[in-house]
């Protein structure tokens, strides 16, 4: 079950009572998600706050030229939101959509009010997570101003290995920002370099 699924991972990462990550979970409700079913459209509010428990899910934008940026990637046991949306209940300038059949746990806003009232630990958690999605984002910015698209490829290889087999070609492009076929030369570049 879903739920037992984000009651392990809190209990893992939090060392909480048994009784604390029973509240937590109750302001969480499970959500089943297809294959290319969208949880966020850019221009619309991002209502959720979403964990994911099975398959994988992307948040990324797309450019006047219709090109796609993959900002992140979600699977098992990631946290994934538009949070500047989430908690200015502005329109997000993102899409969420689902790379796998998924199974999710979302939380709104009144179920985080209510978490941060009854669970004053999950504040830490929260501000520990952003800490960690802000570190990610510092050295991924640093990474693609400096590295060459062949070291992004390998820090990337490196960082996320279980994603090679998983994501789609063209999305790991678009997530370190060069062209599929430039992907294609480095992957090829790097196999023969073994």
């Amino acid at each position: 079950m879903m739920v037992d699924l984000l009651k392990k991972y809190l209990t893992a990462k939090t060392g909480l009572s048994e009784e604390k990550v029973e509240l937590w979970s109750s302001v969480f409700s499970p959500r089943k998600v297809s294959k290319n079913e969208y949880l966020l459209r850019e221009g619309e509010v991002c209502r959720y706050s979403t964990f994911v428990c099975k398959g994988c899910l992307r948040l990324y934008s797309i450019d006047g030229k219709g090109r796609e940026h993959i900002m992140q990637f979600a699977p098992e046991e990631w946290w994934v939101a538009d949070a500047q949306s989430f908690s200015d209940n502005t329109p997000s300038l993102y899409f969420i959509d689902a790379l796998e059949d998924s199974e999710v746990m979302q939380m709104d806003q009144p179920g985080q009010a209510k978490l941060l009232q009854f669970v004053p630990e999950s504040a830490l958690f929260y501000q520990s997570l952003m800490q960690k999605r802000q570190a990610v984002s510092q050295r991924r910015i640093a990474t693609s101003m400096s590295a060459s698209a062949e070291e992004r490829y390998l820090d990337f290889m490196k960082t996320y290995p279980s994603f090679i087999q998983r994501i789609p070609q063209h999305m790991i492009a678009s997530y370190l920002g060069i062209t599929p076929e430039s992907l294609s030369r480095i992957r090829k570049s790097v196999v023969s370099k073994k």
